[in-house]
């Protein structure tokens, strides 16, 4: 009797291994290709030209073709993001003026790399619709909320100053947006110092009234900023990252309720409202020139000798040449 070799494998079992294979096989390459990929980590807050840049994916075919993938991490506000980037947790992100600079204070890490134009209408001091509160020098010994280190932070610097009065003539409550919002219905404190697209959906409740916007005080310019390390390292998709910026820029200056409509789900707000922010709001990204550069020295002497930042900051030589 002729002994036939056994089969290994039931032929019924045969499509499912090759199955299996050509997975494992796909799932390789894959790793291979990531394990060539770089990753940049970016850093956006809800509203603004990069969570706008994160939904439409203009980005990730600029980038991979440069041989990178693209990371995005949600940030409440500037200055954690900042610490973020100090920290090397993300290549790159947008903040206002006051959070770069207390970063800087903190770190020698970042690198300024465009900016948005000014947007003073932006931001504002809020008071309840019925407060006697009826100029900035109406604030002495009142209790004002606002994020510190963020954009907001100088706007009140600026107008108590403008006043004649200085922060000491107030009590301070440093509150995130949320909280402070709180606060503000419940009574809990006088005034509110906040930014769109919170401002807008403040002025929507009813209850708010404008004590003073940023117009005749501050610029409110929006940064794009990077960490020095990654800027020296990757000036191409740097400059991609830029590039890219700059087209969801050039669309959205003329299509503000386009705009609002695909920010409102990510946002919490409604597209309305959002609307009335993105009316205050700039667009066309830059690099920065003597002026801003001047400017942001300026807010960051102011911090300095409030004692509010333990050291002198140096903006310029925090300014990314072009080219490099």
């Amino acid at each position: 009797m002729t002994n036939r070799p056994r089969a290994l494998v039931a032929p019924a079992l045969l499509p499912r291994l090759w199955l299996a294979l050509a997975a494992l096989i796909f799932a390789s390459l894959t790793l291979a290709a990531h394990a060539d990929e770089r990753t940049v980590r970016i850093g956006y807050q809800k509203y603004g030209t990069l969570v706008l840049l994160k939904g439409r994916g203009n980005l990730e075919p600029k980038l991979k073709a440069l041989g990178y993938r693209v990371q995005w991490s949600e940030f409440p506000s500037g200055p954690p993001l900042m610490e973020a980037l100090n920290a090397g947790a993300v290549d790159f992100g947008s903040a206002g003026e006051t959070p770069p600079i207390f970063a800087q204070a903190a770190s020698d890490a970042l690198v300024y790399v465009a900016h948005e134009p000014a947007a003073p209408r932006g931001e504002a001091i809020l008071v309840p619709k019925n407060s006697p509160i009826q100029s900035v020098a109406d604030l002495r010994g009142k209790k004002v909320a606002f994020n510190k280190g963020s954009n907001v932070h100088y706007l009140l610097v600026r107008a108590v100053e403008a006043a004649g009065l200085t922060l000491d003539d107030i009590t301070v409550a440093y509150l995130a947006p949320a909280d402070a919002r709180a606060a503000f219905e419940r009574g809990a404190v006088d005034a509110w110092v906040i930014w769109d697209p919170f401002f807008a959906a403040a002025e929507a409740g009813g209850n708010a009234r404008v004590l003073a916007d940023g117009t005749g005080l501050v610029p409110n310019h929006q940064f794009y900023l990077s960490s020095k390390t990654f800027a020296a390292e990757n000036g191409p998709a740097l400059d991609a990252i830029v590039a890219a910026i700059a087209e969801i820029d050039d669309w959205a200056k003329d299509n503000t309720d386009a705009v609002a409509k695909e920010l409102a789900p990510s946002v919490g707000i409604p597209a309305p409202i959002l609307a009335v922010a993105l009316k205050r709001q700039t667009f066309g990204i830059r690099p920065l020139d003597e002026a801003v550069t001047k400017e942001q020295q300026r807010i960051a002497d102011t911090f300095h000798g409030l004692k509010l930042v333990p050291r002198t900051v140096d903006i310029a030589g925090a300014v990314r040449k072009p080219g490099s």
